[in-house]
């Protein structure tokens, strides 16, 4: 490390390195800058959007209280088109699919549950939107199609969902009239803590038929 004796070699050592290295320093706070403006305005953009999203979807949920169809499947589509990198994009898709279902036009709701699956990539939603398109495949008769989507579905990330697959693959079995793969079906439901008064039901009602049977 070099020592200067005088405070004017300390003046011109500093204006040697700086006619040296100004113009980088200079570029580096100027880039600096641009990094931090841009980050903020990004922050304060996708904050914006959020805010914009969220009042639009609380739009859709008092279309959907007062039962305005029509209204819902209207701010459902916007949502999806203005902020479907959102979760209120995959939330509205849930919602116009569920007035499909009402509606009885379940092959609608079958198309819009699948697009809901693709938009997003939080994987509680997608569980949701999947577990529902099962039940709209449980109610076309679309048995296979049902089993092979539950097959799919990534071991690891069920979580609370493993117990709700489980009763669903049940369902489809006793749809297909195959008791034996039902009642296993219903029984790892269980073993997952899926603990409701109707799937008991639904395993006492077939332990009752093959008993009727016997």
């Amino acid at each position: 490390m070099e020592i200067y004796e005088t405070e004017e070699e300390q003046v011109a050592a500093l204006k040697d390195w700086w006619k040296a290295n100004g113009s980088s320093v200079i570029s580096g706070v100027v880039a600096a800058a641009i990094i931090i403006g841009g980050w903020n305005f990004w922050q304060s953009y996708q904050q914006d959007k959020v805010k914009q999203a969220s009042a639009m979807y609380e739009q859709l949920l008092q279309a959907q209280a007062e039962d305005k169809t029509e209204s819902v499947d209207k701010i459902a589509t916007k949502l999806q088109a203005e902020f479907g990198s959102t979760a209120y994009g995959a939330y509205g898709l849930l919602f116009q699919a569920k007035e499909k279902v009402k509606q009885n036009d379940l092959s609608a709701a079958k198309a819009i549950f699948e697009q809901a699956i693709a938009a997003t990539d939080d994987v509680e939603i997608k569980h949701v939107a999947r577990t529902r398109l099962i039940r709209v495949l449980l109610a076309q008769q679309e048995y296979e199609q049902g089993l092979q989507i539950i097959a799919d579905v990534d071991q690891s990330s069920l979580g609370g969902f493993a117990g709700i697959y489980d009763e669903l693959k049940g369902d489809v079995y006793v749809a297909m009239g195959q008791v034996g793969e039902a009642r296993t079906a219903y029984q790892s439901a269980l073993q997952a803590g899926q603990s409701s008064p109707l799937l008991q039901f639904k395993l006492d009602d077939l332990t009752a038929a093959d008993t009727t049977q016997g």
